[in-house]
C-alpha cells in the first residue's frame, strides 16, 4: 500500500512539474525578447512622402532627404510600400520586375543609398513583398499567355475556354467583381483576385515558388531587415476550382484565404529563406480565426514572426462604431496571444482612410486631442505597433468632392460599377469621401508652402487643403502638438518594457465611453485610461489614483480621479 501511495504521489508531483514547466514555457515564449517585438514600425508610402525632382511623385531621394525627421520620431523600423518596377495600375502592387526599382522612385543606386542611410541612423528597413500576384506586364505573364505550351504557363492560373466558363470567383478590384478574365491569345481565362492587371501567381508550381525565394534572397543579401507579405493568405488555391455556394463572395477571407497548402509553402519559405537571414516576417491578414493566426506565427510552426489582423481596423464605419465592440475585439485578440505567438497593433495603413477621421474626431476642436488619444492606444497595447506616415501630424481625410480627384483603381472601378447599376452617385461620393484608400495617400504635409512642401511640381494626387495649418514644421515648434506627443510616447514605450511584454487586463469592460486597462510585468504596473467620446466621461476602474504617478497625458494638465475630458488619454504608473 505504501508503495502504491509513493507511486501515486510521484505521479502527482510529476504532473505538477509538467504543468509548471508548460506554463513557464508559454510564459517564456510570450516574453522571449526580439527586436521586432520591441520595434515601433513606421510605414512610408513613397509616392506621397517627399518628391526630390519636381515631377510630383515622391521618390527614394526624397525619403533620404528626410532621414533626420524619421530618426527624430524615435521609431525603429520603416515598412516601405512597393518600389519595384510597375506600370502602376495599383500604385506598385502590380510588379513587373521584382529586381529593379520603379523609375518614378529612382534607381537601385538610390535604394542602396537609402538602405545605407537608414542603417547609419539605426533604422531597419522592411520591404513589401507582393507575390500573391504580379503585373500582367511581368515577363512571366507575357510568356505565360503567349502559348499553352509555354514553360511559364503554370506560373499562373488558367482555365481553357473549351471547358466552359470557369466557376465564379470574386475579384475585389474588378469593375464587375469577376476574377476570371478572358484572354483571346490562347482562348483561356486567367485568374485575378484583384485588378485585371494583377494575375494571381500559381503557388502550387514549385518552379514559381523557388523563383520567389530567389527574389527574397536577392533583397535579403542586400541587407534589408524584413518582409511584409502582401495578400499572402490568398496565395494558395484549390486548382480544381470547385463551385462555391451562392453568397460566398460576401466573406472573401473565409472562402479565399488560408486555403490549400498555404502553411506548407510558408514552412518551405522559412526553410529556404527566412531562417537563413536575420529578417522579420509579417503576414498581411491573419486568416479567419485565432487558430489560423497561431498557425501562421507560433514559433514552433517555423512560418512567420507576426500576423497583421484586420478585425480591429475594419471596425470604423461612416455611421460610427461601438467602443464596446472595439474593446471586445482587441481584448479577444490579446487573450488569444497572451501566452504564445505575436501580433501587430495598428489602426491605419495605406489601404485605409486617415486614422483620426475614422476612429477619432477630425473637427478643429478635437482633431489634435483625439489623434493623440488614438496614438496612446496604439503605443500602449501588447504587440508591435505599426504607424502610418502622416498620422503623427493628425493628417485628416482629403475632403475630395468629385470622382476626378481620386486615383485609386478600387475606388474608380467601383464608381463605374455603381454608375452602371444606377446607384445614387452623390451618396457613393459621400461614402468614398470617408473610406477611400486615397484619403490616406495624399502628400505628406511638410510645411505651409506651395503643395505642403511635398513637391515643386504638380502632385500626382491633390494635397489636402488644410496643409497650411496641419504640417510638420508648425508642429515641431509646438511642444503640445500631435507630432511631439508621438515622439514622447514612443520614447515612453521604449523605456518601459512592460508596454511591450506586459500582461494586459481590461477594466470597466461595459463602459461605452472609456477604455481602461492595465499592463503588468515583473511587479511594474501601468494603468491606461482613454476617453473615446467628445464629451467628458468617467473611467470606473476602482483603482485609487491618489498614489499613482502620471507618466504622460494628452492634455497639458491631466484630469484626476478618472474623470476624463473629451478624448483624454492618461498613462499612470501604479504604486
Amino acid at each position: 500500500m505504501k508503495g502504491t501511495i509513493f507511486v501515486f504521489r510521484t505521479f502527482i508531483s510529476l504532473l505538477i512539474f509538467i504543468s509548471i514547466e508548460a506554463y513557464a514555457q508559454n510564459d517564456k515564449n510570450n516574453n522571449t525578447q526580439a527586436w521586432w517585438k520591441e520595434a515601433v514600425v513606421y510605414q512610408i508610402y513613397p509616392r506621397s512622402f517627399k518628391d526630390s525632382d519636381g515631377d510630383g511623385i515622391g521618390d527614394l531621394k526624397g525619403i533620404i532627404s528626410k532621414l533626420g525627421y524619421i530618426k527624430s520620431l524615435g521609431i525603429d523600423a520603416v515598412w516601405l510600400n512597393p518600389i519595384y518596377s510597375s506600370p502602376n495600375d495599383d500604385n506598385g502592387y502590380d510588379v513587373s520586375d521584382y529586381r529593379t526599382i520603379m523609375k518614378d522612385f529612382g534607381s537601385m543606386a538610390d535604394f542602396d543609398a537609402l538602405l545605407k542611410g537608414m542603417h547609419e541612423h539605426g533604422i531597419k528597413l522592411v520591404m513589401d513583398l507582393v507575390v500573391n500576384h504580379s503585373s500582367d506586364e511581368h515577363e512571366w505573364f507575357k510568356q505565360s499567355r503567349s502559348s499553352r505550351t509555354s514553360p511559364y504557363r503554370e506560373y499562373y492560373h488558367w482555365w481553357n475556354a473549351e471547358n466552359g466558363k470557369p466557376p465564379y470567383r470574386y475579384s475585389l478590384f474588378d469593375v464587375n467583381h469577376d476574377a476570371w478574365r478572358y484572354d483571346s491569345l490562347t482562348n483561356a481565362y486567367y485568374l485575378h483576385y484583384f485588378s485585371r492587371k494583377q494575375p494571381d501567381l500559381n503557388w502550387e508550381n514549385p518552379k514559381l515558388r523557388h523563383e520567389v525565394y530567389d527574389i527574397m534572397k536577392f533583397w535579403a543579401d542586400k541587407g534589408i531587415d524584413g518582409f511584409r507579405l502582401d495578400a499572402f493568405q490568398f496565395a494558395a488555391k484549390d486548382t480544381t476550382f470547385p463551385a462555391f455556394r451562392q453568397g460566398f463572395e460576401k466573406n472573401f477571407t473565409q472562402y479565399y484565404g488560408m486555403q490549400g497548402n498555404l502553411h506548407g509553402y510558408l514552412q518551405e519559405m522559412n526553410k529556404e529563406v527566412l531562417s537563413k537571414y536575420n529578417v522579420m516576417s509579417v503576414a498581411e491578414g491573419a486568416g479567419n480565426n485565432f487558430e489560423d493566426a497561431h498557425n501562421l506565427v507560433d514559433a514552433d510552426r517555423n512560418e512567420l514572426n507576426m500576423a497583421y489582423a484586420f478585425d480591429g481596423v475594419d471596425i470604423a464605419k461612416r455611421e460610427g462604431y461601438s467602443l464596446l465592440h472595439f474593446k471586445n475585439v482587441f481584448s479577444k485578440w490579446d487573450s488569444s496571444f497572451a501566452a504564445k505567438g505575436w501580433l501587430s497593433i495598428f489602426l491605419a495603413n495605406h489601404d485605409q482612410a486617415r486614422l483620426v477621421s475614422r476612429f477619432g474626431n477630425d473637427s478643429p476642436e478635437f482633431r489634435e486631442v483625439s489623434s493623440k488619444m488614438l496614438t496612446t492606444f496604439i503605443m500602449t497595447m501588447r504587440g508591435t505597433p505599426y504607424y502610418y506616415n502622416g498620422d503623427e501630424l493628425g493628417m485628416t481625410n482629403a475632403g475630395f468632392t468629385k470622382i476626378e480627384d481620386y486615383r485609386d483603381v478600387q475606388t474608380l472601378n467601383e464608381y463605374r460599377r455603381q454608375k452602371k447599376l444606377g446607384a445614387n452617385m452623390q451618396e457613393y461620393l459621400k461614402q468614398i469621401s470617408f473610406e477611400s484608400r486615397d484619403n490616406g495617400r495624399t502628400p505628406f504635409q511638410w510645411n505651409g508652402t506651395l503643395n505642403a512642401g511635398f513637391t515643386t511640381g504638380t502632385p500626382w494626387i491633390g494635397v489636402n487643403a488644410n496643409y497650411k495649418s496641419i504640417n510638420a514644421v508648425a508642429q515641431v515648434k509646438d511642444p503640445s502638438s500631435p507630432l511631439n506627443y508621438f515622439r514622447k510616447i514612443v520614447k515612453l514605450r521604449k523605456e518601459n518594457k512592460v508596454l511591450v511584454y506586459g500582461k494586459y487586463t481590461l477594466l470597466d469592460n461595459k463602459n461605452p465611453d472609456t477604455y481602461s486597462y492595465t499592463r503588468e510585468l515583473n511587479g511594474k504596473r501601468l494603468l491606461i485610461l482613454l476617453n473615446f467620446k467628445s464629451v467628458a466621461a468617467s473611467a470606473n476602474t476602482e483603482i485609487d489614483l491618489n498614489k499613482a504617478r502620471i507618466l504622460i497625458g494628452n492634455y497639458d494638465h491631466p484630469s484626476k480621479n478618472g474623470k476624463l475630458r473629451p478624448y483624454e488619454a492618461i498613462v499612470y504608473e501604479l504604486q
